[in-house]
């Protein structure tokens, strides 16, 4: 009979947990060395990889995202390739491609797959609204399939695979940006925000001396993956999952009532793949925090990099400056946990009138 602690969970499960709360607590530990704050991003990094996500990233240069990235890659023993994107980039330059290759002995010639760099653990697609759409497309069928087609044959991709793009928010001339139905393949939209002042203080001291941090590894890419199954094998209680749905279904403004900021400023709501994100971000949170439970408070934490790319809000909301997190904060605001039962039944509870009269 299999040992189960006082909550019912498998007993190694649990310590599945411990470990991999113990594990990012040493992560972030390495990654301190190297970079000064951030440790939403850091943590944000985190639940996108053991949720089997991808993340983009979003920030002006400078922030030291490709630092951070590279960085965790080191923390984890995985191989790293950095693809800087630009518009004569073709997709062979990502995927790799066959090359013929003659038998010196027999003179018989036959193909050879050559590589690309998408053949990697850790991948940053550096500046990936800077390359045309049919390069970005061949990284984002890479990032759905875990695979590569190459002259009718099938490669797959070293496992665990992940994902990071960048893209820089204030050059947008000569960008091709992602359309709305690529940028959902991404879990996480992931905001790199400015250093406050005692930050930029001690990146600034740091980084003008000689001497430099060095990251130890602390998890295998055969832990990593054992430890994302534990991710998945994390219990939801369905008053949970009830609510983490009230995030996406309440910003379709076509399917039924929906608070009034949403039909003011939303032109497009959040799809299906957010639902599973939220659920599937808030185990993973869970864990890094050390339990082998999934809570409301869960869903909320990981609502914005969740939502953020996939509300696509209208002209009014551009013209009174009212973004994406803007309106995820206003749906935490107006979706009380205590309320998620009643508004998942599909009627608009009397707290979201209120809130928008107010």
């Amino acid at each position: 009979m299999e040992n189960t602690s006082e909550h019912g969970a498998p007993q190694d499960d649990i310590q599945a947990v411990e470990r991999l709360h113990a594990a990012c607590q040493r992560i972030t530990s390495e990654l301190g060395k190297v970079i000064v704050g951030q440790r939403a991003v850091v943590e944000e990094l985190l639940i996108a990889l053991f949720a089997r996500g991808h993340g983009l990233l979003v920030g002006v240069p400078g922030l030291a995202k490709t630092l951070m990235i590279r960085s965790l890659a080191d923390s984890l023993s995985l191989k790293f390739n950095r693809i800087q994107f630009t518009p004569d980039l073709m997709p062979a330059d990502i995927t790799g491609t066959e090359v013929i290759q003659e038998d010196k002995a027999s003179g018989q010639r036959t193909f050879r797959f050559l590589q690309g760099p998408i053949f990697a653990n850790v991948i940053l697609a550096d500046e990936i609204n800077r390359t045309p759409p049919k390069t970005q497309a061949a990284l984002l069928e890479a990032m759905q399939e875990h695979q590569v087609t190459v002259g009718g044959n099938r490669h797959r991709l070293p496992e665990p695979f992940f994902v990071l793009a960048t893209q820089n928010p204030i050059e947008q001339e000569g960008t091709y940006p992602l359309p709305e139905a690529q940028l959902d393949r991404f879990m996480f939209n992931i905001f790199v925000d400015y250093p406050d002042e005692d930050e930029e203080f001690e990146i600034v001291r740091r980084t003008t001396t000689d001497a430099l941090g060095r990251i130890m590894a602390t998890l295998s890419g055969e832990e990593i993956m054992a430890l994302q199954h534990i991710v998945r094998r994390v219990p939801v209680a369905d008053h949970v999952v009830r609510y983490a749905l009230q995030f996406t279904r309440l910003t379709r403004k076509e399917k039924g009532e929906v608070p009034d900021f949403i039909q003011e400023f939303v032109s497009w709501g959040a799809g299906p793949r957010a639902s599973q994100y939220l659920v599937l971000g808030a185990k993973a949170r869970a864990v890094l925090h050390g339990r082998f439970f999934a809570t409301c408070e869960d869903v909320r934490k990981v609502a914005a990099p969740v939502l953020r790319h996939r509300i696509l809000t209208n002209f009014n909301a551009e013209a009174e400056g009212v973004r994406p997190d803007e309106i995820v904060r206003r749906l935490i605001e107006v979706i009380p946990a205590e309320e998620q039962e009643s508004a998942s039944r599909g009627s608009l509870p009397e707290v979201f009138r209120s809130a928008d009269a107010g």
